[in-house]
């Protein structure tokens, strides 16, 4: 009984971690997608820096990371998607890191490495408990 509470509850904080991630890269898609870019180069400057085209593909694929997290589960389609999904977004703020400390931006890296190790307990849990994803044997 114990060790199906700790799976419950396992899957419950799991949930939790994939709807604050995905909220958070919703709200990254909805600024980076319908925002104009003057506005958004006020509060970031690398966006105003950046191609407006490479900017709006930035909240595509943020908003891909958000649904990512959500429907696999909601839908019970392809769970597996979901773990697969988290360790994408575990990558891309990898890749977010970098790209603010190459422009000396390393003071605004927090909220990025914040989202990379909440995406990588989602990765690493559903990896564990997605059937989909665990090794045979």
């Amino acid at each position: 009984m114990t060790q199906k509470k700790n799976v419950s509850l396992q899957h419950i904080m799991l949930w939790v971690l994939q709807a604050a991630v995905a909220a958070v890269m919703l709200m990254a898609a909805f600024m980076k997608l319908a925002e104009p870019i003057s506005r958004l180069a006020a509060s970031y400057p690398w966006m105003g820096q950046a191609s407006p085209l490479f900017v709006r593909f930035m909240g595509a694929i943020d908003l891909l990371g958000a649904l990512g997290l959500l429907l696999p589960g909601i839908l019970r389609i392809r769970p597996a998607l979901t773990a697969w999904t988290a360790a994408a977004i575990v990558l891309l703020m990898i890749c977010a890191i970098i790209f603010h400390v190459s422009r000396g931006e390393g003071a605004v890296t927090g909220f990025n490495i914040a989202v990379a190790l909440m995406a990588a307990v989602i990765a690493w849990g559903r990896f564990r408990t997605t059937p989909a994803t665990r090794p045979a044997g």
